[in-house]
């Protein structure tokens, strides 16, 4: 059984002083894989790593500093690494970090956000129209994982409020529920929905208006996988009560 966890940590270096060592130490898992974690290096500190030296790090950080970023810690040593999806256009941001091994391959990812008022919704587009091309070409060699922060919620089931945040709120514009039903209609399974067709969890709240504890959250984080290995998934999972971001971990188990 492999165990996967993701997580949008909203900054690497402010998560350690929230709790991240004592949760990291603790948790089992084969890869977690990060997102945001807004550095240009990842620097673990000594409280790390006993534990941490049991993973191999590997981490693409954006150009710009203090944003984006992606990484993974593999107990695995993979048979290959690559950073980005070999598009100079996307590749700024750090925002994809992919591990190749024996059956399938594995995929960090940190989808851009439109951006309040949505001056970036065109650009999501293409970024997810480019991240699914990527993928598919992965699959015509065997079978993928992608795991991370999609930056939408898919259907209404997927957000507290759909009907305020409809075409107005980034993460929930037609065009972004459309570019996440490519990315299922292309034959990538939603790990989640697939195990629980109709439970109300989300992974992500505002910091503002007392979001948590309201529970007026989004489910943002998701786990795909190929179809044909959906077989494969006996556990897909929200850690709705690990706290440190303003996110949560999600996790998926397969029969690997």
């Amino acid at each position: 059984m492999v165990k996967i966890i993701s997580w949008n940590v909203n900054g690497f270096r402010a998560i350690l002083k929230k709790g991240f060592t004592d949760w990291f130490k603790k948790e089992q898992f084969d890869f977690l894989m990060l997102q945001e974690t807004k550095t240009q290096e990842i620097d673990l500190p000594l409280s790390l790593s006993e534990k941490s030296s049991k993973y191999q790090l590997y981490y693409n950080s954006a150009k710009k500093k203090g944003y984006a970023g992606t990484a993974i810690f593999s107990k695995h040593k993979p048979e290959n690494v690559t950073y980005g999806i070999n598009q100079k256009n996307h590749d700024n941001e750090g925002r994809v970090v992919t591990l190749e091994f024996a059956k399938f391959f594995l995929v960090d990812v940190y989808v851009p956000n439109s951006g309040r008022g949505l001056p970036r919704l065109d650009y999501r587009k293409e970024w997810d129209l480019a991240f699914l091309k990527y993928l598919k070409k992965l699959e015509k060699k065997k079978p993928v994982i992608i795991g991370g922060d999609f930056n939408v919620a898919h259907e209404e089931i997927d957000l507290a409020r759909p009907k305020q945040n409809y075409n107005k709120t980034a993460g929930f514009t037609q065009t972004e529920i459309d570019g996440f039903d490519n990315f299922v209609k292309a034959g990538f399974v939603d790990t989640f929905r697939y195990l629980h067709p109709k439970k109300v969890e989300y992974s992500y709240w505002s910091y503002r208006f007392n979001a948590k504890a309201n529970n007026v959250g989004w489910r943002v984080d998701y786990f795909l996988v190929s179809d044909k290995i959906k077989n494969k998934v006996k556990a897909a999972e929200i850690l709705t009560d690990v706290k440190g971001s303003d996110h949560c971990p999600v996790s998926v188990e397969l029969d690997f």
